[in-house]
């Protein structure tokens, strides 16, 4: 999506609504890609393991940035989910992946059942329809659609848990009247300020 302007247009404490909404959302674009790109935050083990089970080829790194307390040396993440020991992994998490995308046979679906309290994205991209009459045109490489899971900023580097949103992104410039009547076909409202999507 580039440095797309991204409006928020439903905010709810219910992930199968979210999912619902921002799918109805998908089905609106003009041309929608094949590729699904997720983002997610694993706050435990379990969540880790639920989570490898979908995307075995994630690549993950810890949440926050981690120092060797002897060397002050950068400390990353070097263990195999899939077959390190749960004691090795509890020392690790929270642990994060950003840009994965859905390999074939995995769902968008299955993605948003598996993550856990921390925050998430799953992305579709593609292009709005043209609409000149109302000032609209698309914007092959920045429109889509966004579901943010447990938290509050396309961004979703803050948990919020229990707080879906759905964003719509439109071009780098912005599109208020788009985010406007796209937020409507699904029973939403721009909710406040265009983010940097």
């Amino acid at each position: 999506m580039g440095n797309s302007v991204a409006y928020p247009v439903l905010r709810t404490t219910d992930p199968a609504e979210a999912y619902e909404k921002a799918r109805h959302l998908c089905a609106l674009l003009a041309t929608r890609y094949a590729r699904v790109y997720v983002g997610a935050e694993l706050r435990t083990v379990a969540d880790l393991r639920r989570m490898a089970a979908l995307l075995p080829d994630a690549i993950y790194d810890h949440a926050e940035i981690r120092e060797d307390p002897v060397t002050g040396e950068f400390v990353y993440f070097g263990l195999d989910v899939r077959t390190a020991a749960d004691a090795e992994l509890t020392g690790e998490v929270p642990l994060r992946f950003a840009q994965e995308e859905l390999p074939d046979g995995v769902r968008d679906e299955d993605f948003v059942r598996a993550v856990g309290a921390g925050p998430a994205s799953v992305r579709w991209e593609g292009c709005w329809p043209d609409e000149p009459e109302l000032g609209s045109y698309p914007s092959p490489a920045y429109d889509g659609v966004q579901l943010v899971l447990n938290s509050e900023a396309c961004e979703w580097c803050e948990q919020v848990a229990g707080i879906h949103r759905v964003y719509v992104h439109v071009t780098k410039h912005g599109d208020p009247g788009r985010a406007e009547r796209l937020a409507a076909a699904v029973g939403g409202a721009v909710l406040g300020e265009p983010e940097q999507g």
